[in-house]
């Protein structure tokens, strides 16, 4: 799997790299399959070994176990004597009555019983402290691992086997309802075939043994409870009866038809008051309207006394007629006023009439309502007692003769052939895993991976061109690198040195570089390695070479070239001696070598000064190449200074060791000094390497197919 992402590339550098990264985040599946391929060898070996392993567990260490099953039945419709649903409570089939069966089948109380029976405390398999000690316990008892031994009375102890043995078999037991049905399963899967079958068939024995007593101790409960409810409910009864009856001795009482005739009369008298209240404010509307007439017309006019209209026409005009005329008035309005007093009298009367009725109806209706309470009491008690009394009778008619909500319905069958280990299954599962746990060590290795492996993965890292992959060359020491290349002219490190110099050549047809230097991101990288090899290389094109040892400090060279002079470009930049008395040409190598030089001034400063540039002018005029073997950019900022006169920039990169972060800050470095890198050196492959990372046949140089075209 590779998840590319660019680092360090030029603002200038556009388009994608040529591993197909467009510089975001992309899941390569085709890297992913690719990966697994390289590793084809080692998921092989993972899943031979996980056969193996499965093969033997399956064979061997696994013990066989036999499974038995016996089938049981509910039946809800069974028919009962008398109807005793309420008590006993038969199954109604429904899914949580289902569901409950089955938890009842799996109860530890019902485990017991099977425990009890079998007497499986007694057998090793359920009871593992009598199975031999295992060597694995035994080693832990030797070291002091072992669970510490607590003495416990003799009764704990027995009720602590009992329960561990319980639970062994619970592990052994399992209960399924056939979906939609009634029907349900009981499996039991042991190392003895009998055993099987026999713990399956107890369990479903006891089960429907269970129901029986279940409901014979539900029934004998019930009958008890009816009875203490009966002789309660018989005592209350009486005692209903008899405060009904004393009520009503003490009370006078008229019936319900009395008691609606004196509501009638109520009513009546209500109506009588409603007409008397009507007449009476007619009585005092009246007195009120003939007190307020103040002349003899309205007075005679509102009187409507006829003696008063005889009188009216002659008042003005006789006196004694008018003085008889106010005298009939005033018999009048007196008359009225004894009129209203009638009116007020016989409201009062029937006001009082109507009030003593209603206190009478009032009481008669309370002691009838008290004495109704009484006799519902009473009966409402009389019904229960009816119904309880029934129920009694029923359930005492129902003891002994219970039966059970299940039958078996097939009984379990003793196996032949074991049900586990299924062998295939383990062999697959095995191969499976095996599969998958290879393939993810070998993704897990590719995404731990840090480093370079092919100039692809470095190309699409960096957006950088790879101008050529070294291998490692098998040489004993530094000094005998540029004797195998000039020994082995024809083999694969020659060659790789002969194409990093054509695309340098070519990576500027219009303007070859003059000025190359070389340098890496941090020592042991091998970029004087190349530095060399490409100089020695350029010398067989006939051209002048001048090889530069940039790096001061260390002064590597030192460690190709035993023969090298004490003075070299320090002389030279301090003006002491020439670049003609200083360069060294040694004897079979034919470029002519600048070294390096100890100097108590800093190196930065001498490869920023106007020396150095004259110095690197110089060279240009007298020399076709000159190649400046640089210091790690990570380590000093030398390379960086002396790029500024480089017409080409190599960067070294190690195979499968230079991690992707020193690279990318060393690219950052360049980029940030406004210098762009010409091209990338994958350096000291490992053909062996390429082969184990399965990149052996994509690279022909380091697979079988090379030894046709190079010999080593």
């Amino acid at each position: 799997m590779e998840i590319s992402r660019t680092i360090g590339r030029d603002p200038g550098h556009q388009g994608p790299s040529p591993s197909g990264s467009t510089g975001e985040d992309v899941i390569d599946l085709g890297a992913l399959f690719s990966t697994l391929w390289r590793g084809k060898w080692l998921i092989a070996l993972g899943v031979l070994v996980a056969l193996l392993i499965g093969g033997y567990y399956a064979y061997i260490a696994a013990t066989p176990l036999y499974r038995s099953t016996a089938v049981v039945i509910l039946e809800t419709n069974q028919e009962q004597i008398v109807d005793l649903q309420s008590v006993v409570g038969g199954l109604s089939g429904d899914t949580s009555e289902v569901n409950s069966e089955v938890e009842v089948l799996r109860a530890r109380s019902l485990m017991r019983k099977v425990v009890d029976r079998l007497d499986l405390t007694n057998d090793p398999e359920f009871d593992t402290e009598l199975q031999p000690e295992s060597l694995k316990s035994r080693i832990k008892s030797m070291v002091g691992l072992g669970a510490a031994t607590v003495v416990l009375p003799p009764e704990q102890e027995e009720q602590r086997i009992r329960d561990a043995v319980i639970s062994n078999l619970l592990e052994v037991v399992t209960v399924r309802n056939v979906p939609l049905s009634l029907v349900f399963q009981v499996t039991v899967e042991t190392e003895n075939a009998r055993k099987s079958a026999l713990i399956a068939d107890t369990i479903v024995d006891l089960y429907i043994l269970n129901q029986i007593e279940v409901k014979f101790e539900a029934t004998e409960q019930a009958t008890l409870w009816l009875s203490e409810r009966v002789a309660a409910l018989q005592s209350k009864l009486e005692e209903a009866e008899v405060k009904a009856s004393k009520f009503s001795a003490a009370t006078e009482l008229v019936s319900v038809e009395g008691l609606r005739a004196l509501e009638r009369q109520i009513k009546e008298l209500r109506d009588r008051i409603a007409t008397a209240q009507v007449n009476r404010t007619t009585q005092a509307n009246r007195i009120e309207t003939l007190e307020a007439a103040d002349t003899r017309a309205d007075q005679a006019d509102i009187s409507n006394d006829a003696q008063l209209e005889r009188f009216l026409p002659r008042v003005e005009s006789a006196p004694e007629i008018a003085e008889a005329f106010d005298t009939r008035f005033q018999i009048v309005l007196q008359r009225s006023r004894q009129d209203l007093a009638r009116a007020d009298q016989q409201l009062a009367a029937l006001r009082a009439s109507e009030a003593e009725l209603s206190r009478q109806v009032s009481r008669q209706s309370e002691d009838l309502i008290t004495l109704q309470q009484l006799t519902r009491e009473a009966e409402a008690t009389r019904v229960l007692y009816e119904y309880f009394l029934s129920r009694l009778n029923e359930t005492s008619a129902q003891q002994g003769i219970q039966q059970a909500d299940s039958r078996i319905l097939s009984d379990a069958v003793v196996p032949n052939q074991p049900s586990a280990p299924r062998k295939s299954l383990i062999l697959a599962m095995s191969a499976i895993l095996g599969l998958m746990l290879s393939a993810g060590l070998i993704l897990l290795r590719e995404m731990r991976n840090n480093s370079f492996r092919t100039g692809r993965e470095l190309e699409g890292a960096t957006g950088y061109t790879v101008l050529g992959q070294i291998p490692a060359m098998p040489a004993a020491s530094r000094a005998k690198v540029l004797q195998y290349l000039s020994d082995k002219p024809t083999s694969a490190a020659a060659e790789a040195v002969r194409n990093l110099r054509t695309s340098l050549m070519l990576s500027n047809v219009d303007n070859p570089p003059k000025v190359v230097i070389s340098t890496s991101s941090v020592p042991g990288e091998g970029k004087t390695t190349n530095s060399l090899a490409l100089a020695q290389n350029l010398l067989g094109l006939g051209k002048r070479v001048l090889l530069v040892e940039g790096d001061i400090r260390r002064r590597t060279l030192h460690q190709y070239f035993k023969d090298m002079p004490e003075k070299g470009i320090v002389s030279v930049l301090s003006g002491e001696l020439t670049l003609a008395e200083v360069v060294h040409r040694r004897q079979g190598f034919g470029a002519d070598i600048l070294g390096g030089e100890k100097s108590s001034t800093n190196a930065a400063d001498l490869f920023a000064s106007d020396r150095f540039r004259a110095l690197i002018e110089e060279a240009r005029g007298a020399y076709d190449m000159v190649i400046i073997d640089t210091p790690p950019v990570l380590v000093v900022p030398d390379a960086r200074i002396i790029a500024d006169q480089a017409d080409a920039i190599i960067f070294t990169v190690q195979w499968d060791k230079t991690s992707k972060t020193q690279v990318e800050e060393s690219l950052r470095m360049f980029h940030n000094s406004g210098q762009r890198i010409t091209g990338l050196v994958l350096s000291q492959i490992s053909p062996k390497g390429m082969k184990r990372y399965g990149y052996g046949g994509t690279y022909g140089a380091y697979s079988g197919y090379g030894a046709k075209y190079y010999t080593n």
